[in-house]
């Protein structure tokens, strides 16, 4: 696993997470532990888990906050709209994609060659999106 710099007290600079809003907190937080292979940090209020180099933070559905005074928040209600997506890029989408099939990820396809990268995507139990990636033609794009 990547080093991940200290999700609470980063050393310099700032560290990205992606926030998932859920219905149920230990359900989310045991699919991205059994399928992804993330590492709990913390259990709930929110729960945190680390994923290589990036945290994801789970929390329930709530009314507004005091910094958030006019603010739902809310698990997707309609699995078939995107409205967010996490990406996660790998060496080897082929491998990945059979790991976490075997762990009970459920895919909507195989891997599929898009010429400039190879993708497949699986919902989590709320129905977030999470594309599962390698880059092939766009590293050559970019110049790398």
């Amino acid at each position: 696993m990547d080093e991940a710099p200290d999700y609470l007290r980063p050393a310099s600079g700032a560290v990205l997470s992606h926030l998932l809003i859920v219905r149920d907190v230990d359900r989310s937080r045991e699919f991205y532990q059994r399928v992804l292979g993330a590492t709990v940090m913390r259990e709930r209020q929110p729960a945190i888990l680390q994923f290589h180099n990036s945290y994801i933070v789970i929390n329930t559905e709530g009314g507004p906050t005091d910094d958030k005074p006019d603010v739902q928040a809310r698990a997707p209600r309609d699995s078939s709209t995107l409205g967010s997506a996490m990406n996660v890029r790998v060496t080897d989408v082929h491998a990945v994609y059979e790991q976490w099939r075997s762990r009970g990820g459920e895919f909507l396809t195989e891997p599929k060659d898009h010429g400039m990268e190879i993708r497949c995507y699986l919902r989590d139990p709320d129905g977030y999106l999470i594309e599962l990636g390698q880059g092939t033609g766009i590293l050559a794009e970019m110049g790398r």
